[in-house]
């Protein structure tokens, strides 16, 4: 830890929260269950796909030297001797100068290597004249072709998407090894909040944070549980927080964090009476705009992580997308665990406070001819209306005060559809 009143760089601040902490179990779940976990293991493929020979087109599957020379003005003639759907089972083959009539998915004639469109032919049904000349191989897929067999169909750590969950279909799998998806808890803590739907008064505010933080770890990929607004009262607070954890694989706070007479969360979690298991670290951090950032464990029962954020919504939102995102995204398995980075071109001269490592909301652009555009939000981290635009977060180091335009930075990609 650095002396009192020096900051923790943000990189060695994350390195040592995200080392703490480790995937949750493995489970074998069914096929059809594992849309949008991560797998916990290679999937290879125990067959190759397709399984035998098949017609990749519906059409006239023949042998290639019996069409050489084919043309409109000398079309080659073939007796058509059969048809094969895609049920078709008996073994069949080909003879010189015939054909058989074949639907795509249909096994492939023993001698066959090429399948001719229809609309190459005259569509004959006794007999067909192919009016051009197919290279070997055309129309035809390969036993192994699409997914050899022991292929990786699936590495760990990638998300069971729709797309996989096809493929691995094909393979045969009907279960795979993932790891499950994190059960999040989010409060939102002050006895100044009220809930949404309500125009607030003076003295209240309307719990933004809860409502956002939900979303936001959804869009994480967890199951996110929103419990709603706890007062500063220590006693509601403890009990919530050991009610919480036999449900939760992560809580997430926000508000109280700070060093104020109203800061109830960290004077409770931050307390080391023996009495509760784990303990919370609140760490000053070289950030912007968060400043301070609290994790550690609770739970009596068990230990549970807990992320706390500040309570300012912009800032819990950028705490959120650098602290308790990647935390997700370790328990869940996933990985990479952090956001996409680019460099981008600054199209507006930013200000940023010496010593801290800023991330604001801007927008990105891919460039035609290559690389990115990144233009700085109006309003800065802390504002709600920035962060709802934005696609990116320009992200500024701690020795940068002054970025000017058309220079270089770095940047986070949010991955939003604009």
């Amino acid at each position: 830890m650095p002396p009192d009143g020096e900051l923790t760089p943000l990189a060695d601040y994350l390195g040592s929260v995200l080392r703490r902490l480790r995937a949750l179990p493995a489970l074998d779940l069914d096929l059809t269950q594992a849309h949008g976990n991560v797998l916990a293991e290679n999937v290879l493929s125990p067959h190759p796909y397709p399984a035998f020979d098949q017609a990749a087109i519906d059409g006239y599957a023949a042998r290639s030297e019996d069409i050489v020379g084919a043309a409109p003005d000398r079309p080659a003639r073939l007796s058509v001797v059969g048809d094969l759907a895609a049920t078709s089972w008996r073994p069949a083959r080909l003879t010189l100068g015939t054909c058989f009539s074949v639907a795509a998915g249909a096994p492939l004639p023993v001698g066959a290597d090429v399948v001719i469109p229809p609309e190459w032919t005259d569509q004959g049904m006794a007999s067909v004249e192919v009016k051009h000349m197919v290279k070997r191989g055309y129309g035809v897929r390969r036993i192994g072709e699409v997914l050899p067999e022991g292929s990786i169909l699936a590495k760990a750590g990638g998300t069971v998407t729709p797309a996989v969950v096809g493929v691995l279909a094909a393979a045969g799998i009907g279960h795979v090894v993932v790891r499950p998806s994190p059960r999040v808890v989010i409060i939102s803590t002050g006895d100044e909040l009220v809930e949404a739907g309500r125009v607030s008064q003076p003295g209240q505010i309307v719990d933004v944070n809860s409502h956002a933080l939900t979303a936001a770890t959804a869009e994480a990929g967890a199951h996110a549980y929103r419990v709603g607004i706890c007062d500063d009262d220590p006693e509601a607070l403890r009990a919530l927080l050991e009610d919480q954890t036999g449900r939760a694989d992560l809580i997430i706070t926000t508000g109280g964090s700070g060093t104020g007479p109203g800061d109830m969360v960290r004077r409770i979690l931050s307390r080391r009476d023996g009495s509760r298991a784990g303990s919370v670290v609140f760490t000053d951090v070289s950030l912007a705009p968060c400043g301070t950032l609290g994790f550690g464990t609770v739970g009596t029962s068990q230990e549970v992580p807990i992320v706390c954020l500040p309570g300012e919504p912009g800032a819990a939102l950028i705490g959120f997308e650098v602290l308790a995102r990647p935390v997700i995204q370790v328990l869940s398995g996933a990985e990479p665990v952090f956001r996409p980075s680019v460099r981008g071109h600054l199209l507006e001269t930013v200000v940023s406070p010496a010593g801290l490592r800023e991330f604001r909301p801007a927008l990105a652009a891919e460039r035609r001819g290559g690389g990115y555009t990144v233009q700085p939000l109006p309003g800065g981290p802390r504002t709600l209306a920035g962060m709802a635009d934005a696609n990116a977060l320009l992200v500024l180091g701690e020795r940068v005060t002054t970025a000017s335009a058309g220079t270089t930075v770095d940047v986070l990609l949010l991955d939003r559809r604009r």
